[in-house]
């Protein structure tokens, strides 16, 4: 019966749809689908939209401020149970730059024919929502959500659209709970009775806007494993968007948000807490083909930590997993003042081996600084003083490279050769280096911070940011890196990869 449960739910796919993930394991088990790309962005698209989203990041950050004491009691995630289900299930990523973002996308089934929905993968949201029919009557819309003669309708022509009414174990959120009330972010004050639904109406600096309402809904997830013994697990009170109507462009190539910030009532808390408390995705070039996808994995991955080993119920101990050879682990800094993002503590950045002179409390979240990882961010972003230094350094090392100019970037290079008008090839790319407490060192490659900006031009792919201000990892610094976030344990675990299966 088609939409008779939810949506987006990575998990909600007939068992007949899903292709098998080979694994060497019976107990590390997942799920893939495939994904949609369109046309690309350019570099000042994008640099355009990281700055929106720099606002919305700032604006993010105040509000965790205000509500220190509120967050920390009641939207901080629940650790996931130490004897819980260490099975993994993955879902595949593709590169936003085919479809006109910076952002990386998700496909996710629902229903028996396992329709697909396109959701943008954000590590700085709260709410996974899904556009939605509109109700049928003017009576199931008591906040007045859809009276903006601006506003569309949720439901694209094709057809995609999440029908609540259909799912047997849909349970709309009263506007007067503690998960309205407290959890959910832009929720509307105004509630009728205490029977009506939660409502929202996010609001993005680009003037775009998405109103609905949220409710529950179960998700059947479906574990890839040895075709005679297919398993499935269950997600039950999974907190869903159900948004009718929108304004602005942001939505326009994709049907809603897969929220993977650290929330309570975010899919990535959610999901981890039923598979071992971590989840990991690796990221593709951004300028990858199209047919070339990475993967959002919920679970132990092996090729970064082990997964939990058993002990005996006299034994305890406090130690997260260790990681495996080739990896890096630095501690996750979760709590207000980064809420929702995950913050790491960055000491330093070198270029060719050379630290470079920047102030400690740029890097410092007591001291108006600190640095987050950010899915939602393309180019990366750093506060004034670390750009300066970074960049001239960068930029000094390049000196006999000719200079062009290059809106919005300051630093540009004819990477062309006078005598055969082929790219240059004996430049040597000063190697960049991040620094990160527990002694971790991250080396991206040199195509993730001189990026190809135009035929025959290179250019410093990184912006400057406010000062006082969070510096921000975008995805292309991300990019060709496997990254798990072991919420549980408190640690981030990266590895370089070509983000193949």
């Amino acid at each position: 019966m088609a939409g008779r449960r939810l949506l987006l739910l990575a998990l909600l796919v007939s068992a007949a749809s899903l292709v098998a993930a080979g694994s060497s394991s019976s107990s590390s088990k997942y799920m893939r689908f495939d994904l949609l790309r369109r046309e690309p962005a350019s570099l000042a698209e994008l640099w355009q939209m990281d700055r929106e989203r720099m606002a919305f990041i700032a604006a993010r950050r105040a509000r965790g401020r205000r509500a220190t004491e509120t967050w920390t009691e009641k939207t901080a995630p629940a650790p996931a149970p130490a004897s819980g289900d260490d099975s993994a299930f993955a879902m595949p990523l593709s590169s936003g730059a085919y479809t006109g973002t910076g952002q990386y996308f998700r496909a996710v089934p629902r229903g028996h024919a396992a329709q697909p929905f396109l959701l943008v993968a954000d590590t700085g949201s709260d709410l996974t929502w899904v556009k939605c029919s509109r109700p049928a009557a003017a009576a199931a819309d008591p906040y007045g959500l859809w009276t903006d003669p601006a506003a569309a309708p949720a439901s694209p022509a094709l057809g995609r659209a999440f029908r609540p009414e259909e799912s047997r174990t849909w349970r709309p959120i009263s506007c007067a709970s503690d998960t309205c009330v407290e959890s959910l972010p832009f929720s509307l004050a105004a509630c009728p009775t205490p029977g009506s639904p939660c409502a929202y109406d996010y609001r993005y600096k680009d003037g775009s806007a998405a109103r609905g309402t949220v409710g529950t809904d179960s998700a059947t997830i479906a574990l890839s494993g040895p075709p005679s013994s297919p398993s499935k697990a269950k997600l039950r009170g999974v907190v869903l968007g159900c948004t009718t109507s929108y304004t602005g462009d942001s939505f326009l190539a994709s049907d809603g948000v897969l929220s993977l910030g650290y929330s309570n009532i975010s899919f990535a808390s959610r999901a981890a807490s039923r598979f071992g408390g971590r989840f990991s995705y690796c990221l593709v070039d951004h300028l990858a083909p199209r047919n070339e996808t990475s993967y959002l994995t919920f679970g132990p991955n092996p090729a970064v930590s082990p997964p939990p080993s058993p002990k005996p119920a006299c034994h305890s101990s406090s130690s997260p997993p260790a990681a495996v050879p080739g990896s890096r682990t630095t501690p996750l800094l979760l709590d207000h003042r980064t809420h929702p993002f995950y913050a790491v503590t960055l000491n330093g950045v070198s270029v060719d081996g050379e630290l470079l002179k920047i102030p400690r409390l740029v890097w410092d979240v007591e001291r108006g600084g600190g640095t987050i990882l950010d899915s939602g961010t393309s180019l990366t972003v750093l506060a004034t003083p670390a750009y300066q230094a970074v960049t001239k350094a960068l930029s000094s090392r390049l000196a006999g490279v000719p200079r062009v100019a290059m809106d919005p970037f300051d630093y540009c290079y004819n990477w062309t050769s006078p005598d055969t008008g082929e790219d240059l090839v004996d430049v040597p790319v000063p190697k960049l280096a991040l620094h990160f407490a527990g002694a971790s060192r991250m080396e991206p490659p040199p195509k993730s911070y001189v990026i190809d900006a135009a035929p025959g031009v290179k250019c410093i792919g990184l912006q400057e940011g406010e000062w006082p201000g969070v510096s921000v990892i975008g995805n292309i610094l991300q990019q060709e890196h496997l990254w798990e976030f072991d919420l549980n344990n408190r640690r981030l675990r990266f590895k370089r990869s070509r983000c193949t299966h």
